[in-house]
């Protein structure tokens, strides 16, 4: 089995995190802000991986340290249910529609950590989500797990499609990157014989 758990505790958060690769898309996620709920589930359900989030956050203060505090340790599972990586796909990349709004997100799970963010949204918030930390979700996932990430909105103007069609995009793409392939017979996919460095 391919799983990952992370107990992440500081004095800003408390967060369980699990993980299954070679899971269904079940979830269970609470972090106290709905609309980041909605989207790691939308991830869960789009890649097939099974997720875990409980996250006990100060929101009191804002919702910086629960956004990036939780994307931390689900890229920290991701990573060690990855393990080494050996007969990965490793490359994912998707076309995501959602009604007038097209995204388009390419990753390598690589193990050397990049962003490239080509998106913006024309209102603040997202129910009670600041739309300003969704970039750095994503930055921070990408940090932890050791993701190198490009995501780019197309065209679109409903900020809901916007971020709708990136995270289910994200959840396409590491699905492909994360299914083994028979081909590779168990093989790192990578000339070096390690991902990473």
């Amino acid at each position: 089995m391919r799983t990952g758990r992370i107990e992440r505790t500081t004095s800003e958060t408390a967060i369980l995190v699990e993980v299954n690769l070679d899971g269904n898309g079940t979830y269970s996620v609470s972090t106290g802000i709905g609309f980041l709920d909605h989207m790691v589930e939308q991830f869960s359900r789009h890649s097939l991986i099974d997720v875990t989030m409980r996250v006990q956050g100060d929101l009191h203060v804002d919702q910086h340290h629960t956004t990036e505090d939780s994307a931390i340790a689900l890229g920290q599972a991701l990573g060690q249910a990855l393990g080494d990586k050996a007969g990965i796909g490793r490359y994912g990349q998707a076309y995501s529609p959602m009604d007038e709004t097209l995204a388009r997100v390419a990753l390598d799970i690589s193990g050397r950590p990049y962003l490239v963010w080509r998106a913006g949204f024309s209102q603040p918030r997202l129910g009670e989500w600041d739309t300003e930390l969704i970039e750095h979700w994503f930055h921070s996932v990408t940090q932890a797990c050791g993701i190198t990430l490009h995501v780019e909105l197309m065209y679109g103007s409903n900020n809901h499609h916007v971020c709708e069609a990136i995270y289910k995009g994200f959840a396409r793409a590491m699905r492909q990157a994360v299914e083994r392939d028979e081909r590779k017979g168990g093989a790192i996919p990578s000339t070096k014989g390690q991902l990473g460095g």
